[in-house]
């Protein structure tokens, strides 16, 4: 059955332009993919009937992946199948496709095509505005290839889900949430999705809501960033997860990766403790693929701390150059400031000036300034290429005297001290903890993007200020700002 509707599907997807399908945020799943997503749902034998949902439907990959798994399973006579789908280019194929699996499945096959918006159509519902006769069923299965497309906060969608909205959100983690509403207590959902909602601001009420309603059982990860769908030309960083809905938290995790979408019977598979990969204030999701980076997460865990428990705040440059030409100066002249960029970040020090354009600010606007005093810049980017996410540079202000407001781009970020200006040592310290390999490696499990979130910095943990302090005489007495020496320092100090 699979074949046949992943055949109809690529003859769809050649005759209908990309912008079309662009539209609706729309991506087809790989039939590999389809088949392992059904592979996951652990299926009671007892259960004579299930009751399967697929939001946002498409063609009905994913759909007949499912009945296909269940054909397999003699006890079950009965699938109660409810697609949603508004795509008015896809819905003939769509019918069609259905109308095909309820003819050659072995099973009684009652479907459900729901062609309203699957998010809009249950607000009610999912913010417990309906009597208890009005609500909508419940599933045992729900599986889903979510549109990815990003909306505007007061979007019909967004203002439907306040509960999980945090500025401007992506439809693909609207519909994981609903999908889990949808759900009947002890049931299982299984998405493929962005690996963007594991960290972040952004995703953080997403996070909580879908991570205390539900439970993670299994991640899945892709090493390829483009060969995850087929026929379609997608960069971007994939997940599989399967979350059933209960509060009982299991005691482990299961991470399978493979590279694409082709080599399932190749994939790695890891046993992670739950509380390693779901952790912290922020819920954040730690995508753990080996056992070193296992390591990693249990050595810095052990830390309680973060950066504004001991006084101090990673924060974003304050100045974005392009809106601000008007007082961008080249060269120095009477009252010029000077203005840091991540290029003045050279071998773990601030250099300046180094002949850049734009490198100095004649203003008196509060909001582009701020106190000449010790900070620890990082840099907001990196190139994937790059050996090291983290990469930064003590700021002194001794070293600059004639200044008493300097300024900083926004693709810098800087550390402060929240109340009062950081000494010497704290800022070595720092820099002691962000130049060493294993805070490296453990940003990198955090955000696999090439993005420095001062949000995601400080939910990070650190020692006490008075280890840091230390860490950062070790260091200036040394001499050595290389990543080999802060990890020496690093061990001696946290083991």
């Amino acid at each position: 059955m699979l074949d046949f509707i992943i055949d109809k599907t690529s003859q769809y997807i050649e005759n209908m332009p990309k912008k079309e399908r662009k539209k609706y945020g729309q991506f087809f799943t790989s039939k590999e993919t389809a088949r392992y997503m059904a592979g996951l749902f652990v299926v009671p034998v007892s259960q004579k009937s299930i009751r399967v949902l697929d939001a946002g439907a498409g063609s009905g990959i994913l759909s007949c992946a499912v009945i296909e798994r269940l054909e397999a399973i003699e006890e079950v006579e009965e699938v109660e199948l409810t697609c949603y789908e508004m795509d008015e280019n896809v819905l003939p194929l769509l019918k069609e496709n259905l109308s095909f699996i309820r003819e050659h499945s072995s099973k009684k096959i009652e479907v459900k095509l729901i062609e309203e918006n699957y998010i809009t159509s249950q607000y009610l519902d999912f913010n417990h505005m309906l009597g208890e006769n009005l609500k909508h069923e419940k599933y045992d299965v729900v599986i889903g290839n979510p549109p990815y497309m990003k909306i505007s906060k007061d979007a019909p969608e967004a203002t439907a889900m306040p509960e999980i909205c945090y500025g401007a959100p992506n439809l693909y983690f609207l519909f994981a949430a609903m999908s889990l509403f949808n759900l009947k207590n002890g049931g299982e959902l299984v998405y493929i999705i962005p690996r963007s909602w594991t960290s972040g601001a952004y995703f953080k009420k997403f996070r909580e809501y879908f991570l205390s309603e539900g439970k993670l059982f299994h991640i899945h990860l892709f090493g390829s960033r483009n060969k995850v769908f087929d026929k379609e030309n997608v960069l971007q960083e994939t997940m599989i997860i399967k979350v059933k809905k209960t509060m009982i938290k299991p005691e482990t995790v299961t991470v399978t990766s493979t590279k694409t979408n082709q080599d399932f019977n190749e994939s790695t598979s890891l046993t992670v403790p739950y509380d390693l990969v779901v952790s912290g204030e922020e819920w954040y999701v730690y995508l753990v693929t080996d056992s070193e980076q296992v390591a990693v997460l249990e050595k810095m865990h052990r830390w309680n701390k973060t950066l504004p428990d001991i006084g101090l705040k990673m924060k974003t440059g304050l100045t974005v150059d392009f809106r601000n030409r008007e007082v961008l100066r080249d060269q120095a002249e009477e009252g010029a400031m000077p203005l840091f960029y991540s290029q003045h970040i050279r071998k773990g020090e601030v250099q300046f000036p180094i002949q850049k354009e734009y490198e100095y600010i004649v203003t008196d606007q509060k909001g582009l300034l701020q106190e000449n005093r010790n900070y620890l810049f990082v840099k907001r980017f990196t190139s994937k290429e790059e050996p090291r996410r983290l990469q930064c540079g003590i700021y002194l202000a001794k070293k600059f005297p004639q200044y008493k407001k300097i300024s900083t781009q926004n693709k810098l970020n800087f550390i402060d001290g929240l109340l009062r200006e950081m000494s010497e040592c704290v800022v070595y310290g720092l820099y002691v903890l962000f130049n060493s390999t294993i805070y490296d490696e453990y940003y990198r499990i955090l955000n696999g993007s090439t993005q420095v979130n001062s949000t995601e910095i400080n939910a990070m943990p650190v020692p006490d200020l008075e280890m840091i302090k230390q860490m950062g005489k070790k260091l200036m007495k040394s001499g050595n700002l290389s990543e080999q020496t802060c990890n020496k320092i690093l061990e001696e100090y946290c083991g």
